[in-house]
């Protein structure tokens, strides 16, 4: 039996969370290690594990893979979540983009002080309003199916599913003037390795906190 992927992070969200989402949407299980101390992230670097000084670090397939976005276009491939042509490919790495990005504006201002983390919560909020959440209820409108491409389940969904309800953490009314999106959320969420992984217990992780924070900090040293 091939080992279990095993992830190399902080215990919060960060970069790491949208690749938990991919392992668990595809129904694979994996293990985690947790930083707690530099010595941890220093004993990583010291041993070549972390290409550019940087996690995180998912250890698969007998490989150390970091940086988010080509450790999640390699889950998606392996895991036939990546579409069936360059064409589908494209469309679903321009939509994960997007999401990413709109959810990096959130893991960021976690770092920043009291006031100036409240203003920028509240910019990515009206981001998601008027720039990110139009784009995907047009797509969804166009398509005129279940899935953002090719009418099959694909990273993309599972990355928007992510940012939904990362955004409704922020603002419960975000989707308000979304009803497709509102659809699309209910589906996604019932499919049966997702809801496994909204339940209690999962290893999905919860909002930063103020410890979290710290501890990203004294590790990170910045």
């Amino acid at each position: 039996m091939a080992a279990k992927p095993k992830l190399y992070y902080f215990r919060g969200r960060g970069r790491m969370e949208s690749i938990r989402w991919l392992l668990a949407a595809a129904g694979v299980e994996f293990e985690e290690e947790f930083f707690e101390t530099r010595e941890q992230y220093e004993k990583l670097k010291k041993d070549g594990l972390l290409l550019f000084g940087q996690v995180p670090l998912v250890e698969i397939d007998g490989m150390a893979l970091t940086q988010t976005r080509a450790i999640l276009s390699y889950l998606a491939a392996k895991y036939n979540l990546h579409g069936k042509d360059l064409k589908e490919r494209v469309r679903i790495d321009m939509y994960t983009d997007g999401t990413l990005d709109l959810m990096m504006m959130v893991a960021s201002a976690a770092f920043k002080p009291p006031g100036e983390k409240e203003e920028n919560l509240a910019f990515v909020v009206e981001k998601a309003k008027t720039r990110y959440f139009p784009v995907f209820e047009k797509i969804l409108k166009d398509q005129g199916e279940d899935f953002l491409v090719g009418n099959k389940f694909s990273w993309a969904d599972i990355q928007l599913l992510e940012a939904i309800l990362m955004m409704e953490e922020l603002d419960a009314s975000v989707l308000s003037d979304f009803p497709l999106l509102q659809a699309f959320k209910t589906r996604i969420s019932n499919i049966p390795t997702i809801k496994k992984f909204l339940q209690p217990g999962s290893q999905r992780k919860p909002p930063p906190d103020s410890h979290y924070v710290k501890v990203v900090r004294n590790v990170l040293q910045f």
